[in-house]
């Protein structure tokens, strides 16, 4: 592929994905301990899940698929070197993000309003301690998304070289399938 990078195994940065296998491996504990708890309060957890608002986790999980597809757009774009399109499918995938930040954020108002917190029971110290912890991800994967926007809408990145743009795409597909766990884990199963 004479002028054209290389299409490389992981895409992006080797370092991302240090830090991508960190972040999955710290999810995996936290929901191996979720998932042991649970079985020893059933009652409980299925109690409880009931006062979740699935309607809003759902238009979150949609929101999140939705920006995973824009961020493959973007990176389609970029490979043809085609920089504002790049720019305006993270553009996408950041509004997505907004979204799930606003609904997550509506849902968090709804129990902390009704006093719920972490001290509530073990169901909420799991699910305010879960869900905190993806949305922390979350804002984090749209403060690289940004920086990578912005970079592509000023030309830094091309078909020849946009590492930058795969890195950050992998970072954000990495947030958006833990919350494929979180959703079902904890708003669905019983």
């Amino acid at each position: 592929m004479t002028g054209m990078e290389k299409n490389r195994w992981p895409p992006g940065d080797l370092v991302i994905w240090i830090f991508i296998m960190a972040e999955l491996l710290v999810f995996g504990v936290f929901f191996a301990a979720y998932a042991f708890t649970r079985t020893n309060h059933v009652e409980l957890f299925n109690t409880y899940q009931l006062t979740l608002d699935r309607n809003a986790a759902l238009i979150n999980t949609v929101a999140l698929i939705t920006s995973s597809y824009f961020v493959v757009r973007a990176v389609a774009a970029i490979r043809v070197d085609d920089s504002r399109r790049c720019f305006h499918w993270l553009l996408a995938a950041l509004a997505m993000g907004l979204l799930f930040l606003v609904v997550k954020g509506a849902e968090y108002h709804h129990h902390f309003s009704q006093g719920i917190n972490l001290n509530t029971n073990t169901f909420y110290m799991f699910y305010l301690s879960l869900t905190f912890f993806h949305f922390l991800h979350v804002i984090l994967g749209m403060i690289i998304l940004l920086a990578v926007a912005l970079k592509a809408r000023s030309g830094g990145y091309s078909a020849a070289e946009h590492t930058g743009v795969e890195t950050g795409a992998s970072y954000w597909h990495m947030v958006d399938l833990v919350w494929m766990v979180l959703f079902p884990l904890v708003y669905v199963m019983r």
